[in-house]
């Protein structure tokens, strides 16, 4: 794969027909090599390891001893089953249950700290506990739901209804105008980013929209531009709490763009010079999208093309 962005990457096979029989996912939980990770609030815990940061690891025992009734099944690695558990509590569990086992960091902070594939075993567990603490309801019919298939469904027992991890698409692009002296392309800034942090433009995708019409309706609506052409670049899993990132770039047909004040506060055009250097830091005014983003691939991609 010429592309593999951050929280891609899962190394676990996800036995996605096996984890259906619940013969077969039983052998898994009494395997003594099962193994656990651990998140508290979508944190994964991590330890200290050779200058850097990984996974911290704990035998299934170990991890359901410290929350019981609260694991899902995330694969197989080499034969053996790998599970996550999560501590739900507003008071850090290294002050008392999970202490002197590592530290819980923000997902975040993880993307940009562990091995590629740490970062996206921790990225699919906690899209696991994010969709199941907000689908703890039935939609038919409001009666509780149960787990199945080791979490990765759930059924209610009153009307049957199964229901499903959901993902939601995201269209991310960059705009790009060929029409001038030389090309650019265009970074949006949101009001909440730190000072100085621009990135591409991006918003979900609608019913009943194909993937080059949500990116035009994006590009209209955040900075007034048409599009007249949409290359694919790559995609992202992006954990927060559940997008499929699509990244595009996006030739427009001029460069007359104007922020809508809504979602964007204020756009800049750049051109491959200046984004080589909002890359490696020397701009002076702007700051580039953070290294595990998809948003900063599609610049880097298209700066050094």
């Amino acid at each position: 794969m010429p592309y593999r962005n951050a929280f891609s990457g899962n190394p676990l096979d996800r036995s996605g027909d096996l984890r259906n029989d619940v013969a077969w996912l039983g052998e898994q939980e009494a395997n003594p090599e099962a193994l656990a990770m651990v998140l508290w609030e979508g944190r994964p815990l991590v330890e200290d390891h050779e200058g850097g940061q990984r996974l911290v690891w704990l035998s299934l025992s170990h991890g359901r001893d410290l929350v019981p009734d609260r694991d899902v099944f995330l694969g197989l690695w080499k034969g053996a089953p790998v599970f996550a558990v999560e501590f739900e509590s507003s008071i850090d569990p290294t002050t008392g249950p999970a202490g002197g086992l590592g530290q819980f960091i923000e997902m975040r902070a993880a993307a940009a700290a562990l091995a590629e594939a740490d970062v996206a075993i921790a990225g699919t567990a906690k899209n696991l506990f994010d969709w199941r603490r907000r689908h703890g309801f039935c939609a038919a019919c409001g009666k509780a739901t149960e787990q199945a298939s080791g979490g990765w469904r759930r059924v209610c027992p009153a009307c049957g209804v199964e229901h499903f991890p959901r993902v939601d698409p995201v269209v991310i692009m960059l705009p790009v105008y060929k029409g001038g002296a030389e090309p650019r392309c265009l970074l949006g800034r949101q009001a909440a980013w730190p000072e100085g942090r621009m990135s591409a433009l991006a918003g979900f995708m609608e019913p009943g929209e194909s993937i080059e019409e949500a990116c035009a309706r994006e590009v209209m609506e955040e900075a007034g531009l048409t599009v007249s052409g949409v290359a694919y670049h790559a995609s992202q899993p992006w954990p927060f709490p559940a997008q499929l990132m699509i990244g595009l770039i996006a030739e427009v047909t001029d460069d007359n763009a104007a922020p809508d004040q809504t979602e964007l506060e204020a756009v800049a055009w750049l051109t491959r010079a200046k984004a080589r250097a909002v890359l490696a830091g020397t701009h002076g005014t702007i700051h580039a999208p953070p290294p595990f983003a998809i948003a900063r691939r599609l610049l880097e991609t298209w700066a050094e093309e």
